[in-house]
């Protein structure tokens, strides 16, 4: 005999979608919401951003942009992403490439 599972007690906000690796699905439009209703609710709408982006509105203009990480991995590729020195060292890295001075992988010692 099979036990089912209890459904979730967590409010629907707060449970993480699951992508197909490989999935070549768009990602989900950003969601725009008042300033006023995310100090109203800051957690919820954080929570939400760790799925898709939030645009913050002022005024029915969009004012900034609220980002959630699901974990502590995605906050630290968050930050690699946006740190200047490394997207530096990936600029210098490509000119390399582009003027003929970059390695083969083939020609690295094993």
């Amino acid at each position: 005999m099979t036990s089912q599972k209890a459904a979730s007690k967590s409010l629907r906000s707060s449970q993480k979608p699951r992508r197909t690796p490989g999935s070549t699905g768009r990602p989900p439009r950003a969601l725009r919401v008042a300033l006023a209703e995310v100090k109203d609710d800051l957690s919820r709408y954080l929570r939400l951003a760790s799925k898709k982006e939030v645009v913050i509105t002022r005024h029915g203009r969009p004012a900034g942009v609220l980002i959630g990480f699901e974990s502590e991995e995605d906050w630290f590729e968050y930050r690699l992403e946006h740190h200047p020195e490394f997207l530096q060292q990936i600029r210098e890295a490509r000119e390399a490439i582009r003027g003929g001075r970059g390695v083969r992988l083939e020609d690295l010692p094993r």
